[in-house]
């Protein structure tokens, strides 16, 4: 039996999500079909991170086991053949001990959202970025972003529905930047909450308008209530960049 880490980037538009569903496609189906495909075997493909409906990855983690003696590279070859119809690609492969585990292994993931902030529609990243035509003041946001590093009760930033057994989070990067048309909110964590990337976003969006500042954000923080901030930003716009583990060098 060996195990197998890959590396995945993905559209997330036209599935359900990573995790396998009954009402609709998912990712984790796709890459468990191919290797169903090449090898024979009905295997469990575990991610790093459970991506929702339409949100993307540039570097997702998953990792399974195989009974059948293949090589990393065989590997990678034979799941971009089977899985060439669809917006999804492996762009790593390596054999792994069997004691590592792409979700419990992770220290660290990395996500990028991104605001498409101009007047004219998204005629190559539709479905990709989140557009906001309205100027937007970047700075602000960033400077309001920082009252939310470190570790915190999130309970205003995660989704009513999330199953995380506590909302104490430690949140070790947030940054908003302007590149361009577009402003990049980058955020690092061990781990995050449901939707706790996307609430933040539009929790952010208010002071890029100028209706909030960083003291309400604060506030918001403090009331430990959903309600009491932002809407949750579409998913369009959030890409799960990196997963690292301690083995590597950050």
């Amino acid at each position: 039996m060996k195990r197998f880490r890959i590396t995945l980037e993905y559209d997330g538009g036209p599935y359900v999500g990573w995790q396998r569903q009954d009402n609709g496609r998912s990712v984790q189906e796709v890459v468990e079909d191919a290797v169903k495909d090449f090898s024979g075997e009905t295997v469990t493909v575990y991610s790093a991170g459970r991506t929702d409906a339409g949100v993307h990855a540039l570097g997702q983690v998953a990792h399974f086991d195989l009974e059948k003696d293949c090589e990393a590279d065989k590997v990678l070859g034979a799941l971009n053949y089977h899985i060439k119809s669809e917006p999804v690609s492996v762009i790593a492969s390596e054999e792994v001990s069997d004691d590592f585990h792409s979700r419990f292994s992770a220290t660290s993931r990395e996500y990028l959202y991104r605001i498409l902030n101009r007047r004219a529609k998204p005629a190559l990243d539709a479905g990709r970025v989140w557009q906001l035509p309205v100027a937007m003041d970047a700075k602000a946001m960033h400077e309001a972003a920082q009252v939310l590093i470190g570790n915190h009760d999130f309970t205003t930033f995660r989704a009513t529905r999330c199953q995380a057994k506590s909302a104490q989070k430690t949140l070790d990067e947030l940054s908003v930047t302007r590149v361009g048309d577009e402003i990049h909110i980058r955020a690092r964590a061990r781990s995050f909450l449901h939707h706790q990337m996307r609430n933040i976003t539009g929790t952010l969006k208010l002071v890029g308008d100028g209706k909030w500042n960083a003291g309400d954000v604060r506030a918001a923080l403090d009331a430990r209530d959903r309600s009491s901030a932002g809407q949750t930003a579409p998913p369009d716009g959030l890409y799960l960049v990196r997963v690292g583990y301690e083995t590597e060098v950050e």
